[in-house]
């Protein structure tokens, strides 16, 4: 009779700790869905190595990056390098914080997939406190897209939000949140994160 007690005490005290790990676990959860993300914008562009945040136009460029980037063309070694910044805002009226630990996305540009990535970073979401979150990309440009020199860096160009025409730039992304059951991997995309630039 005593071991059947201590083994219904236990069984008690096991149920309870993880009925409480569980509604800390569904809070943080619930806290991740609730925050909205949104692509605030896209910095530091590079494109064959050329800072592109001092240029304008095909003709805003010197001799020798003209020639670095018809170069890369003609190798079909394109590369361009950017951030992306997504904006993450957990609602004042949350009751948690929500612990973002990794994000798999997708880039799209103009509705296209270009190439995919994790980003890894830990970061705590804060109720009521906006957060940036900048994911580093780097892509051959000439794999996803066709032209020369001058159209290139007129398309990166727009990217960086620099003129030309108007771009969709979209990130494809599926977080997931630390609890204390250990780490909830979303099934699938929570959202499609997009925004036109250039123009």
């Amino acid at each position: 009779m005593r071991a059947n007690r201590l083994q219904l005490l236990t069984g008690l005290a096991i149920a309870l700790v993880l009925g409480t790990s569980g509604c800390a676990t569904l809070q943080q959860f619930a806290a991740l869905r609730s925050v909205d993300f949104s692509l605030d914008r896209v910095s530091d562009v590079r494109l064959a190595g050329i800072d592109l945040a001092r240029i304008d136009s095909f003709d805003d460029l010197g001799f020798a990056d003209a020639a670095r980037l018809a170069l890369a063309v003609t190798d079909k070694r394109l590369p361009m390098d950017l951030q992306v910044h997504l904006l993450a805002e957990n609602p004042a009226d949350n009751a948690t914080d929500a612990r973002l630990i990794r994000m798999d996305w997708t880039l799209l540009l103009q509705e296209r997939e270009t190439l995919s990535g994790v980003f890894e970073n830990e970061v705590l979401l804060a109720p009521g406190q906006p957060t940036d979150i900048p994911i580093t990309i780097s892509l051959n440009h000439v794999d996803f897209f066709e032209g020369g020199a001058q159209d290139l860096l007129e398309w990166a160009l727009s990217i960086a939000g620099q003129g030309g025409a108007p771009k969709d730039v979209a990130l494809r992304a599926t977080p997931v949140v630390d609890t204390p059951l250990g780490p909830i991997r979303y099934p699938q995309p929570i959202t499609i994160l997009n925004r036109e630039v250039g123009g």
